[in-house]
């Protein structure tokens, strides 16, 4: 993963996945397992911090709870997470913690 700081400009994340990496069915399901990882962790990423993610293969079979634990614990040990976050699951889909998917 790789990280820039842009002041003044909100959070923002993009994902890649190399072709040589797997078939297509593969890196189509690990990007959108990422993306969404991404998408629930946002909210609490510090604003001026773009996300650039890159799979490895073998991250293409793992769960995607596993893999948003793996992006927040990597977003932490680097302080990108605001102060709010605390350690909210993946069930949690809103910044006030309401909804539960």
């Amino acid at each position: 993963m790789s990280f820039l700081t842009d002041r003044g400009n909100s959070a923002l994340a993009g994902v890649t996945v190399g072709k040589k990496i797997a078939r297509a069915v593969k890196r189509t399901r690990g990007r959108r397992v990422m993306r969404e990882a991404l998408r629930r962790l946002l909210p609490w990423v510090k604003d001026g911090v773009w996300i650039v993610a890159s799979l490895r293969e073998n991250a293409l079979d793992a769960k995607a709870d596993d893999i948003y634990e793996d992006v927040a614990k990597s977003l932490k040990r680097r302080g990108l997470l605001t102060k709010e976050w605390k350690n909210r699951g993946w069930t949690v889909d809103s910044k006030d913690g309401g909804k539960c998917v």
